[in-house]
Formats: C-alpha cells, sequence, structure tokens
C-alpha cells in the first residue's frame, strides 16, 4: 500500500510540473512576440485548466504519504509534506498572477491596454512555478528515497 501512494505521490507531483514547466522552456520564445501574434500562440492552451486536477491530486497524494509515514519515518515524511506546501504556494502564485491575466483578456482572447503587464506576470508567473513545482518534486522524491 505505502508503496503505491510513494508511486502515486510521484507521479502526479511530476504530472503537475508538466505545464508550468512547458511555460517556461516556452518563455524565451513568447516574451518578445507582438500583440497579435502573442495571442495567436496564446490559444494553444485552451482546456489546459484540466491540468487543476494533477496539482490538487499531488498535493493530496503528498499530504497523505506525510500522513502515512510521519510516525514510522519523520524525516521522509516532512518532505512529502514540504513537497505538498510547495504545490500549494505554486497555486497562490497563479491565483494571484496568472488567473488575474487570464481573467482580464478573457483567457487570451480579448487584449486590453496592458496586456503587456499581464503577459509578463502570466509568463513569469508560469516560470516560477516551474521552479517551485520542480523542487516540489524533488522533495517527493526525497520523501522517498531518505526512507
Amino acid at each position: 500500500m505505502i508503496t503505491s501512494l510513494r508511486m502515486i505521490a510521484i507521479g502526479l507531483t511530476a504530472l503537475a510540473l508538466v505545464p508550468s514547466a512547458a511555460h517556461l522552456f516556452e518563455l524565451p520564445g513568447k516574451i518578445d512576440l507582438g500583440r497579435d501574434a502573442y495571442f495567436t500562440v496564446q490559444a494553444v492552451y485552451a482546456g489546459w485548466s484540466l491540468f487543476g486536477l494533477p496539482i490538487i491530486a499531488a498535493i493530496i497524494a503528498n499530504v497523505a504519504l506525510f500522513l502515512a509515514e510521519r510516525r514510522r519515518a519523520p524525516g521522509p515524511a516532512r518532505w512529502a509534506l514540504i513537497a505538498a506546501s510547495l504545490i500549494a504556494v505554486s497555486l497562490g502564485i497563479f491565483f494571484t498572477w496568472i488567473f488575474p491575466a487570464n481573467q482580464a483578456t478573457a483567457n487570451w482572447t480579448v487584449p486590453p491596454e496592458n496586456w503587456a503587464a499581464l503577459r509578463r506576470d502570466w509568463e513569469y508567473g508560469h516560470a516560477a512555478n516551474a521552479f517551485i513545482v520542480g523542487t516540489a518534486l524533488i522533495a517527493t522524491a526525497m520523501a522517498i528515497v531518505k526512507r
């Protein structure tokens, strides 16, 4: 049972990293695009909101791993809790900078006057999340290998 929980936690944490890592690697090619080109490129993200499910599931799985291991292996258990906390922090960044940009642009279909500032918040918010969730993935791995 615990082996399955470990595999689920690391798998979901890796899956949670996918969208922000993709945005991070796309950032250099997109950050200087003109308005029309940028809005065209942003259309490829339709449906990516479904990534919210594995992000929430990764938090739950890491908390479950923490709870399952906290008495037997408190050190590794703390790594799982750190992972869950980092993923939660990434949601804070999402709802502070990324989601408002999505809302202000009707999911990048309507360019407002301040679209460039919104692009900056959106792009760098995802970049920050890539590092945070990448660190969470390392923390989940530590919870598994330190056991």
